[in-house]
C-alpha cells in the first residue's frame, strides 16, 4: 500500500508550500506548527528533494536513500553536454587546483582574480560578440547582482510570466516594480510597455525556459522592445553552449545578437561546472562591477572552476557534434513521450517537461513509482510551476545513449500505467483538515 492511500496524507496533498509562505506565529523564529504537521504528513513527497547522489551527475548513477544505494538512470542533472567529468575538463581543474589551491579567498574587487579569470572573460566576450564580461561565483547570485545592480526604486522590470525566481528576487531587492507579460506574447509585452511608459524599464526573458523547455520568441519580442526603446536582457542559463551554431545560445540561434542589450549565462548547465556571467557593453559591465553586490562583496569564482570552464570551451569548439547529439537525443526522447500520450507542453529543446496536471497526489505517486523502477527524475510542484501544470522535468544530455533513453521511456510508461490503474480503485479524498487554503 502506498503512503498516499492514507486519507490524512491525501487530504494534506491538497496543500503546497504556497499555503505556508506566511506564518501566523508572533516570533519569526518560531515555525508554524501547521507547517510542521503538514511536512510530517507529506514526508513521502519531501523525500524526493535534497536527494544525495553517490557519484557524478552522469546518465547512470546511484542514489543514496533509505534503501541504500539505488542504481538509476539520471534525468535530473543538467549536465547537458556531459562535460562535468570530461577528461580534459577534469584535468584542467586538477592542474589549477594544484597551482592555485581550493578557494580564491577574496572578492573579485580585492584579491580573488587570477589571469585565468581574465582569460575566461575574454573568451566569453569573443564567443558572444560582446565588449566585456564579468564572472559570478553562483548563477543565482549573478542574476541577483545583475538586476539589483541595474535597477532602482521606481524602475520597472517587464518580465515574462515564466521568468526564473532569481530575477524576481533581484527586482524586489532593488525596490523596483515587477510587471509580468503573458509567456512569449508580443501583444502582452506591448501592452505592458505602453502602460509603464515614463518609467526607466528593462525587459527580461529566458533563452530556454527552465521548466517548460521552449525558447524565447525573440523574433517577435525584440521588435516590440525596440519600438518602445527599451533594452532586452536574455538569461541564457539553459541555452549557452547548448543552442546556436557556435554555442551562443538562443540569441545566436535566432541571429539576434544586435537586438539583445545584455546576455546572462551560467556555468552549471552545459559547462558542467558552477557560477554565472554577464556580457555586454564595457560601460555597463564596469558599472555592474561596482554596484552588483553579489560580485563585489562575495568571494570570487574558484580558479579551478575557471580553468574547467576554459577547458569546456575548448572541448565544445573542437567537437560541435556534442550540441547536435544533445538536440537529437532530446527530439528522440520527446517523440517517445508523445507517442505514449504524455504531455510535454511546448518543449522544443533538451529541457523536456512531463506535465501531470493539477493532481498533487498523482504527481508524488508517480515520483515514487518512477524511482522504485530506477529512474531519477524530480517532481516540480506549485508554486514553482502553475497549480494546474505540476510536472517532472527531464534533462536530456548528449551523454545519454539511446539505450538509456529507451529504458527511461519504458519506466515512465510502466509507472504511469501502474499509478493510474491503482488510482482508479481509490475513493476521493475527504475534505482537507487543519489550515484553510
Amino acid at each position: 500500500m502506498s503512503a498516499w492511500d492514507d486519507p490524512a496524507t491525501r487530504a494534506a496533498a491538497r496543500y503546497s508550500l504556497a499555503d505556508f509562505a506566511t506564518s501566523f506565529t508572533d516570533d519569526p523564529l518560531e515555525i508554524d506548527p501547521e507547517f510542521t504537521r503538514w511536512r510530517a504528513l507529506t514526508a513521502g513527497a519531501a523525500g524526493h528533494y535534497q536527494q544525495a547522489m553517490d557519484g557524478p551527475p552522469e546518465p547512470r548513477g546511484r542514489l543514496i536513500d533509505g534503501a541504500g544505494r539505488r542504481s538509476v538512470i539520471n534525468l535530473s542533472a543538467y549536465n547537458y553536454l556531459g562535460l562535468a567529468r570530461h577528461p580534459a575538463v577534469v584535468e584542467a581543474a586538477a592542474r589549477a587546483l594544484e597551482r592555485y589551491g581550493v578557494g580564491a579567498c577574496g572578492s573579485p574587487m580585492i584579491s580573488g582574480r587570477t589571469g585565468l579569470h581574465d582569460a575566461l572573460e575574454r573568451r566569453l566576450s569573443r564567443l558572444l560578440g560582446r565588449e566585456r564580461t564579468m564572472l559570478f561565483n553562483s548563477g543565482y547570485a549573478g542574476v541577483l547582482g545583475l538586476t539589483a545592480g541595474l535597477l532602482r526604486k521606481g524602475d520597472v522590470a517587464v518580465v515574462d510570466a515564466r521568468i526564473h525566481l532569481s530575477v524576481i528576487d533581484g527586482v524586489r531587492l532593488a525596490g523596483a516594480r515587477l510587471r509580468f507579460f503573458a509567456h512569449n506574447d508580443p501583444d502582452a509585452l506591448d501592452r505592458a510597455l505602453t502602460e509603464t511608459a515614463g518609467a526607466r524599464r528593462v525587459v527580461m526573458v529566458e533563452g530556454v525556459y527552465s521548466l517548460d523547455g521552449d525558447m524565447a520568441d525573440l523574433p517577435r519580442l525584440a521588435p516590440v522592445c525596440a519600438a518602445h526603446g527599451v533594452g532586452l536582457i536574455v538569461d541564457e542559463a539553459h541555452s549557452v553552449l547548448a543552442c546556436g551554431a557556435a554555442g551562443g545560445g538562443v540569441t545566436e540561434h535566432h541571429g539576434m545578437s544586435d537586438e539583445v542589450a545584455l546576455y546572462y549565462g551560467t556555468f552549471s548547465k552545459a559547462f558542467g561546472g558552477m557560477g554565472g556571467f554577464v556580457s555586454g557593453p564595457a560601460a555597463t559591465i564596469d558599472y555592474l562591477c561596482h554596484y552588483a553586490d553579489s560580485y563585489g562583496f562575495s568571494c570570487a569564482l574558484p580558479t579551478c572552476m575557471v580553468a574547467a570552464h576554459l577547458a569546456a570551451l575548448d572541448v565544445v569548439q573542437a567537437d560541435p557534434g556534442l550540441a547536435r547529439r544533445l538536440a537529437d537525443n532530446a527530439a528522440y526522447f520527446r517523440a517517445g513521450l508523445n507517442r505514449r500520450g504524455i504531455d510535454t507542453g511546448d518543449s522544443n529543446t533538451h529541457v523536456v517537461p512531463i506535465v501531470v496536471g493539477a493532481d498533487r497526489s498523482r504527481l508524488y505517486r508517480l515520483a515514487d513509482a518512477l524511482r522504485a523502477r530506477g529512474l531519477f527524475i524530480v517532481p516540480f510542484d506549485y508554486p514553482s510551476v502553475p497549480v494546474d501544470g505540476l510536472r517532472f522535468r527531464a534533462c536530456v544530455t548528449a551523454a545519454h545513449t539511446r539505450a538509456d533513453l529507451d529504458e527511461a521511456l519504458a519506466i515512465i510508461e510502466q509507472a504511469f500505467a501502474a499509478v493510474d490503474s491503482a488510482a482508479a480503485s481509490l475513493s476521493p479524498a475527504g475534505p482537507p483538515d487543519g489550515r484553510s487554503g
